[in-house]
């Protein structure tokens, strides 16, 4: 069996990497489903589902090796809407209380379907267009998102919201903990590199707190994790227009959560791999992830940075370690709950805080006043709204649009021209900046038709036409000039730039020069109106 492994997936201390690593994600992967399903407001069960059939499935047909997926804050959030009104919903139907789950089965199932559809038109690719700034503002606001999640565990009840902070030696045992935790992490690689740090700290910290019998809180404090197998949902919610119409909305915001929050953390990871993903399979691997995980009563999920980077910096690189994360949480679930939830609460926070530090980018603090102020803006912006609403795709969002925002407007502010009249009469415009919908005021003020001689030339060497405002700018110029019984052509168009010219319609007539074959000229008189059809 060793063997076939090895074959599979690579070296044998690779392969051992794997194993581990997908151990010590396993132990990891617990309170947090646990967790997040308390926050979706269904039992930890479904959560363990999730987080096992999630991890399993894109592990093998995800686009990222390495990259860890399950139950996640980040749609937990949105699910809690939805099982709330789902139960009343259930309830208003006359098909009993508890109706929630089922709604939210069936949401997770499209929202599988959509993230499916993604995949196959390829819309994975767009991640492409975040810029770098925005990616400084996600990974530092979700760091401090986690790092936030940590507090309940140094309360008296994690689970129960307002609960009371842990005070005296209690709290001072989870503190020193939760540090020699860290300590442990931190330091073993400095000695060896053999086994992951991360599971040597669990392994230690339980021993310590089981060995001495300390009191603190360990896994058990926030839910039970045994269970039996998962099995299909038998669904009793009619399948109808109207429960379309019900879970259609909620299934797009969180396929959309989920895409963003799983394709931003491909690209992290491929940056601390120096590999890279394939963003289109990722769409495809998470779809059926979700799809799957809905059938047996899972609540959904998408990738997670904080387990991601656990796996990464444990040594797993490959496949074999989210399938070993998977096949490791089932067989906690069916076989090692009660040792399992002996873990202590202080060892788990201790490693979440770890990947704290090591996602956070700490050197977006220090080239703050050194990139441009749009992009500083960016960062904080992307940042606070992450904090603030734990929303990611609508951080991530605003991010781009802002991003866009401010490049369209620097852009705008680089077109310029200059003239000269030759010894014929005919005045010659220089045209340097991109023309597009944020310059074309500049460009229209520079043009004087009732001034200008008979024949003017507008030469566009250094300038390009990107969209259908530019093509609308030269159109109404050549209107004008046209009005005032004058004549007027555009030099030196570049190819890309004779193409959208060509397809805007009849408006233009292409001539090349004979003196000049490489350069072209277009005349701007022959219509008086662009097709907006063709346009």
């Amino acid at each position: 069996m060793f063997h076939l492994i090895y074959r599979k997936f690579g070296n044998r201390v690779q392969t051992k990497d794997d194993v581990l690593s997908g151990l010590t994600v396993a132990l990891a992967l617990v309170p947090e489903a646990v967790a997040f399903a308390i926050i979706a407001g269904v039992t930890p069960i479904i959560g363990l589902y999730a987080a096992f059939i999630i991890c399993l499935v894109t592990a093998v047909m995800g686009g990222r090796p390495g990259m860890i997926s399950g139950a996640t804050g980040a749609l937990a959030v949105i699910m809690v809407s939805l099982v709330i009104l789902g139960n009343e919903k259930g309830e208003a139907l006359g098909l009993g209380p508890d109706m929630g789950t089922q709604y939210l089965f069936a949401t997770v199932i499209l929202m599988g379907i959509i993230q499916l559809g993604c995949g196959v038109l390829k819309l994975g690719r767009f991640v492409r267009l975040i810029p770098q700034p925005v990616m400084f503002g996600f990974v530092n606001g979700l760091a401090i998102v986690i790092f936030e999640a940590q507090f309940p565990m140094f309360t008296e009840s994690p689970t129960t919201p307002g609960s009371s902070w842990l005070v005296g030696n209690d709290m001072y045992l989870m503190l020193g903990l939760v540090f020699l935790t860290m300590g442990i992490i931190h330091f073993l690689p400095k000695l060896t590199t053999q086994l992951p740090s991360s599971l040597v700290a669990i392994v230690s910290i339980s021993c310590l707190v089981i060995g001495l019998n300390l009191d603190t809180l360990v896994v058990k404090d926030m839910a039970s994790i045994g269970g039996a197998l998962p099995s299909l949902v038998t669904f009793t919610i009619p399948f109808n227009w109207e429960t379309l119409q019900f879970i259609a909305p909620f299934a797009f915001i969180l396929a959309a959560v989920g895409l963003i929050e799983s394709l931003m953390t491909l690209t992290l990871i491929d940056e601390l791999t120096e590999t890279r993903g394939n963003s289109t399979r990722e769409c495809l691997g998470q779809g059926a992830a979700n799809v799957i995980t809905g059938f047996f009563g899972g609540m959904g999920g998408c990738a997670m940075i904080g387990q991601s980077i656990i796996n990464i910096r444990s040594g797993g690189r490959g496949r074999l370690s989210g399938i070993a994360a998977g096949i490791f949480l089932l067989c906690f679930i069916l076989f090692a709950s009660s040792l399992i939830e002996r873990i202590p609460l202080a060892a788990l926070t201790g490693v979440m805080f770890m990947v704290v530090i090591g996602t956070f980018e700490w050197t977006s603090l220090r080239i703050l006043r050194k990139i441009p102020k749009t992009d500083a803006f960016v960062i904080i912006l992307v940042s606070a709204i992450t904090v603030i609403s734990h929303n990611l795709a609508l951080a991530v969002i605003t991010g781009v649009i802002v991003s866009a925002l401010g490049f369209a407007w620097k852009s705008a502010q680089h077109i310029h021209r200059n003239s000269e009249i030759r010894k014929d009469g005919t005045k010659i415009y220089f045209l340097h900046g991109p023309l597009f919908f944020g310059s074309i005021t500049d460009f229209n003020q520079g043009f004087d038709p009732a001034e200008d001689p008979e024949e003017v030339i507008v030469d566009m060497m250094d300038s390009r036409v990107w969209d259908h405002s530019g093509l609308e700018a030269i159109h109404k110029l050549g209107a004008r000039y046209k009005a005032a019984g004058k004549s007027i052509k555009l030099q030196h168009i570049s190819g890309n730039c004779s193409e959208l010219l060509k397809k805007a319609g009849s408006m233009i007539d292409v001539i090349v020069l004979p003196d000049d074959p490489s350069y072209h000229v277009a005349n701007l008189i022959k219509s008086d109106r662009m097709p907006s059809a063709r346009s």
